[in-house]
């Protein structure tokens, strides 16, 4: 199985973005207990902070990967691009925040990408992508 996880903007600076809200763990470490966690699974990952290059990883792997597991960033809460391109493709996708969304600013309430996406799992910190590998599993 091939999973494809994709971070969109300033999910590169987990660790010392503002710890009290994403923790104090990067991506790239908590990367390495995941693929601990599922041996037996292709863990791929990829992170930018540039809209096009995101809308085009979901191209490149959205019609071979089981399922992909996506933290859009900000781009979640303004971007139909990405919502287009989430249902140009066959792979499932699931939305993912570290953060509990609904609990911050307002207009961090309202997604663009949700309706596309197969599920969304948010407010778990870095364990929210544990949780949606096991809804793709």
């Amino acid at each position: 199985m091939k999973i494809q996880i994709i971070n969109g903007p300033n999910i590169n600076l987990l660790g010392k973005r503002e710890p009290s809200i994403y923790g104090n763990t990067s991506f790239e470490d908590y990367l390495v207990e995941l693929r601990h966690r599922y041996p037996n699974i292709e863990l791929e990952y990829f992170q930018s902070n540039c809209e096009g290059a995101l809308i085009d990883k979901l191209q490149e792997v959205g019609f071979e990967a089981d399922g992909i597991v996506l933290n859009a960033g900000a781009y979640t809460h303004t971007s139909i691009a990405l919502q287009d391109a989430i249902r140009s493709i066959k792979s499932p996708v699931i939305e993912v925040h570290i953060s509990n969304v609904h609990a911050r600013e307002e207009y961090r309430h309202k997604s663009m990408i949700s309706c596309a996406c197969k599920g969304v799992i948010l407010g778990f910190g870095l364990n929210s992508y544990r949780l949606a590998i096991e809804a793709l599993l």
